[in-house]
């Protein structure tokens, strides 16, 4: 499988996933999903990786942040990856690499397609059939986001928080929004976008950010490309 060219452009919100090898389960249990989550806090702590949201399933994460230092996202994933591993392969007595090659990495315009990919995310229990309802699974920024827990490893964007004047205001913006679902169309398109480690935006922002057209002229921000 061919290698996908990762863009790195601080400021700019990026949806992040790793999948174990073949398929096979990595998370298999509350205990695994704790220590997971606790080598990320250590792989972002000192850093300015900053976590929007996340999702744990049973093989694969998927995760939204954004940083505003080059090579944040790399140093994190690879302490986190490396840590987990070495983890997993000893609880379960197996040796070998456990993630599937380098993680992908889709940079996302901000505002609506940030959202997009944030419910994305959320959403992914869902269409696994392992809940019938985002806030039903623990393992994901779903219940921190909508209010019904707290996660010290979340960090709002601050499109989500133009989304209301209160916590109480932005959780029901973000509860209804995500209980629209996603139509077909835009699924497919995040997918892909996300797989080949594409831009997700705009047909320009997406255009201009090409990683092979992208001769480093966009200014960094975590603002929409103009």
């Amino acid at each position: 499988m061919p290698r996908h060219a990762r863009l790195d452009i601080p400021g700019l919100p990026r949806h992040i996933g790793i999948r174990a090898v073949n398929g096979m389960p990595c998370l298999n249990s509350d205990l695994d999903r704790n220590v997971f989550l606790k080598y990320l806090r250590e792989a972002m702590e000192g850093t300015d990786f900053q976590l929007h949201a996340f999702v744990l399933m049973g093989n694969h994460v998927h995760l939204l942040a954004t940083t505003h230092v080059t090579g944040t996202a790399s140093k994190v994933m690879h302490y986190l990856g490396m840590q987990y591993a070495r983890y997993f392969n000893h609880h379960c007595d197996r040796t070998g690499p456990l993630f599937q090659g380098r993680y992908w990495a889709s940079l996302i315009e901000s505002q609506q397609y940030f959202f997009q990919a944030m419910r994305y995310i959320e959403l992914n229990p869902v269409r696994a059939g392992m809940v019938d309802a985002p806030e039903k699974f623990p393992w994901s920024s779903h219940p921190h986001n909508t209010g019904r827990g707290s996660r010290a490893e979340i960090t709002p964007h601050e499109e989500f928080i133009r989304l209301g004047g209160s916590p109480a205001e932005r959780s029901k913006i973000w509860t209804d929004f995500v209980a629209q679902g996603i139509s077909q169309p835009e699924l497919d398109r995040i997918r892909r976008r996300f797989r080949k480690c594409r831009p997700f935006g705009s047909d320009d922002f997406e255009k201009r950010l090409s990683p092979e057209k992208w001769d480093g002229s966009v200014e960094p921000s975590h603002r929409p490309v103009p």
